[in-house]
């Protein structure tokens, strides 16, 4: 009895280094996929401003809410569109801001809300001159984004 033990021991132990082997060999190779989208800005308010002085950019501002749909589509479908994040990234200084938290509640004072998303383009000097509400397609954004830098 003790030899059949030892055997079923030896054969599931065999058993186990083939599967993690088998596992291990059916492993492809990890491919790093980098989506080039638009690269938003961290910082507070003023330093966003002292940015887009010193670059003499255009701000973009995202002014959106946590629980908005239509905010998390436009995150998800546009912002992280490479044609998208080529054309923001190089012409303006992008930001996006939660309206109902931390400086958001005093950003949608000086820059009225309508409905979320709402797409602020803001000249460094914080004269709004543009203001989209609502979800846009990439091709839409994009089209915007173009004429605004033309008009430069």
């Amino acid at each position: 009895m003790k030899t059949f033990q030892k055997v079923a021991w030896i054969g599931g132990l065999v058993l186990l280094v083939a599967t993690a082997a088998w596992a291990e060999g059916d492993k492809k190779p990890e491919k790093i996929v980098t989506v080039k989208g638009i690269e938003f800005t961290e910082a507070a308010w003023g330093a966003i401003v002292k940015k887009a002085k010193a670059e003499k950019k255009i701000i973009f501002l995202d002014a959106y809410a946590s629980w908005c749909g239509p905010c998390k589509l436009l995150q998800k479908n546009v912002f992280t569109r490479p044609d998208v994040g080529e054309l923001f990234n190089k012409n303006f200084v992008n930001v996006k801001v939660d309206m109902e938290r931390g400086e958001g509640p005093q950003l949608a004072r000086m820059f009225p809300l309508e409905a979320y998303p709402t797409l602020f383009f803001i000249d460094p000097n914080g004269k709004v001159i543009k203001k989209v509400i609502g979800y846009q397609s990439p091709e839409t954004l994009i089209s915007i984004g173009k004429s605004l830098v033309t008009n430069q």
